[in-house]
């Protein structure tokens, strides 16, 4: 899988990079109170992250059994208080698959169509350098096949916005929607829209301004009255133009200088919302995230025509064994159990949410710091496949 992030070492969108790190072990905690007394190899595979330099794991689980949850590590490198069961945190990605679930309602509600062009919504707006809004469908936002140039692959936004003395001195600001569509627009396009998939955050902040112009008010109240608010999803929210993470959470914590301290580990807790406006902005916890995936493949958000949309998949060339739907992927492990999922990362934090076809099997983690991306896919395997990747 691609846990897409911040560009590291020169790779965008993809952070996958081994990067040595102190070793902060502390004890799992798990609570078993919901009848599960299994996941010990999920378990394990969570501790071994955490040996291997995440700072801390807080997960769930749901299945036939109950509701398993667990953390490992430390939430406060500064103090030393222990990651916790039920954190809230920054979920990255997992941004868009509320967003395209709330514009796949509205395609029910026949207010647009997944097949209308980005400039029939959009007007003027994706233009210029050989783009073309008018040849990009909301669909091919959603499945990541337009085309359009991803902003992260901007050296000065990188600079200036995510990367070392850049990031620190300017994580305050508020941020106009538009600007990171702006900057993304500077640059020609990768490819034809839809010659194949790529990924770019870009179809992401175009997908939630389409939210805004089709539904007439902000983005963010459209995900809390069609998802939020109908599921009770109390850790769930969207900050705005907040810097701060509601309690109980933990610290995020980044390599900012990775390229020339790679031991230097930056708290980046604190950034204002509007950087990651309709991308990776929402925040919530493991339980929350659980239900909202739970609900959404067990159709309690969608007719089946769109969660049958939301499920038909494109090839991810940059992963073979992974195929990408509208806010969701599907990945088949080497037990041959397969899943759907959803991963990613903001600057401090990498979440992914994943679950078996009828959703009644969950797993949600999240790591508050955005780095040993490559531990990820042993706590998948130890939980679907009971044994962690790396001993198969």
């Amino acid at each position: 899988m691609t846990i897409r992030m911040r560009p590291r070492a020169g790779m965008v969108g993809v952070a996958a990079v081994a990067v040595t790190a102190t070793v902060l072990t502390g004890p799992a905690r798990a609570d078993t109170a919901g009848g599960v007394s299994g996941h010990q190899a999920t378990r394990a595979a969570i501790e071994a992250a955490v040996a291997a330099g995440v700072p801390g794991v807080t997960a769930e689980a749901r299945d036939a059994e109950g509701v398993w949850k667990t953390a490992a590590g430390v939430g406060n490198l500064k103090t030393g208080e222990p990651r916790g069961k039920n954190d809230r945190f920054r979920v990255g990605h997992l941004t868009s698959t509320f967003v395209a679930t709330v514009l796949l309602q509205m395609e029910a509600e026949k207010k647009l169509s997944l097949d209308d062009s980005v400039e029939r919504h959009l007007p003027g707006l994706v233009s210029g350098n050989g783009n073309d809004g008018r040849a990009i469908t909301v669909r091919q936002l959603l499945n990541h096949t337009s085309g359009l140039p991803d902003y992260f692959a901007d050296s000065d936004y990188v600079a200036t916005y995510v990367l070392g003395e850049g990031y620190l001195q300017h994580r305050y600001e508020t941020m106009p929607h538009g600007k990171r569509v702006e900057v993304a627009l500077a640059h020609p396009p990768v490819f034809a829209p839809g010659a194949r998939h790529g990924f770019s955050n870009t179809n992401d902040v175009l997908a939630a301004m389409v939210v805004e112009k089709v539904g007439g008010r902000a983005y963010e109240d459209e995900v809390r009255k069609r998802i939020i608010e109908p599921l009770g999803l109390k850790a769930t929210s969207t900050p705005g133009t907040g810097t701060q993470l509601p309690q109980p959470s933990g610290r995020g914590y980044s390599k900012l200088f990775f390229d020339t301290k790679p031991d230097r580990i930056d708290d980046v807790t604190e950034v204002n919302g509007s950087q990651l406006w309709g991308n990776t902005d929402i925040i919530s916890s493991a339980g929350d995230l659980n239900r909202f995936y739970g609900a959404l493949l067990r159709g309690k958000l969608l007719p089946a025509q769109q969660l049958k949309e939301m499920k038909t998949t494109v090839v991810n060339p940059d992963f073979p064994i992974s195929s990408y739907g509208l806010g969701l992927e599907r990945l088949t492990l080497g037990c041959g159990t397969s899943i759907w999922y959803r991963d990613g990362g903001t600057v401090g934090w990498l979440s992914l949410a994943a679950l078996t076809d009828d959703g009644r099997h969950q797993l949600t983690f999240n790591y508050n710091g955005d780095w040993r991306a490559d531990e990820i896919l042993s706590i998948l395997s130890a939980e679907y496949c009971g044994t962690s990747s790396r001993t198969r």
